[in-house]
């Protein structure tokens, strides 16, 4: 399991209300921190995109037939396992909220 599937696993999948206060401290402006973690979500997100790309081009077929494609289980469980994570954004604020992200000013 990846370090990003691991991190994935110890996020609370339902969205639950968050401190303003809390975020508004760690950088000194609720914006600025907002910004913080939807640059890290975006992160997440591609990160994710491309490793499911990387395993389902494994079962992808190159040819131009007209045949039926069959399903392929391992393909949809991988699709499921997908589905199932934890959303990038709230994997950020989980991240920003435990002091994980590093940002700095311009």
């Amino acid at each position: 399991m990846s370090t990003n599937k691991k991190a994935m696993a110890a996020v609370n999948a339902l969205i639950e209300t968050r401190d303003v206060v809390a975020l508004k401290n760690k950088t000194g402006n609720l914006y600025e921190s907002i910004v913080v973690v939807s640059k890290r979500a975006a992160q997440i997100s591609i990160n994710m995109k491309e490793e499911l790309h990387r395993k389902l081009e494994e079962f992808s077929s190159h040819a131009d037939s007209l045949e039926e494609i069959h399903e392929n289980k391992e393909q949809i469980e991988i699709s499921r396992i997908y589905e199932r994570m934890a959303n990038p954004a709230l994997q950020s604020l989980t991240e920003f909220g435990d002091d994980k992200i590093y940002y700095r000013k311009k």
